[in-house]
């Protein structure tokens, strides 16, 4: 894929309201250790990236911040990088 495969952040946005979803469920609809287990295994994954993968991940993320119109939205995919471990502070 390169930088400017459209399926980059397709796949991307795909990953994140997975997280989402997982992270917004009832008991009733995920098992919650089931939950945690799943977004910690993404966390993981996005973790072994190549540092210039990582990069190129957070600033896919940066383009779907400015293209989101939710608030909430908005909102889960900046702080998403920090709450995967991707980065020290939200403000990098």
């Amino acid at each position: 894929m390169t930088d400017r495969d459209p399926l980059v952040p397709a796949l991307t946005r795909l990953l994140v309201d997975i997280v989402r979803w997982l992270d917004g469920c009832d008991d009733e609809e995920v098992n919650p250790d089931s939950a945690v287990k799943m977004m910690e295994a993404i966390s993981w994954a996005l973790l072994q990236l190549p540092s210039d993968q990582r990069e190129r991940f957070r600033q896919v993320i940066a383009d779907l911040v400015e293209m989101e119109q939710d608030p909430a939205v908005r909102d889960f995919l900046k702080s998403f990088p920090f709450d995967i471990g991707m980065v020290e502070d939200e403000e990098s």
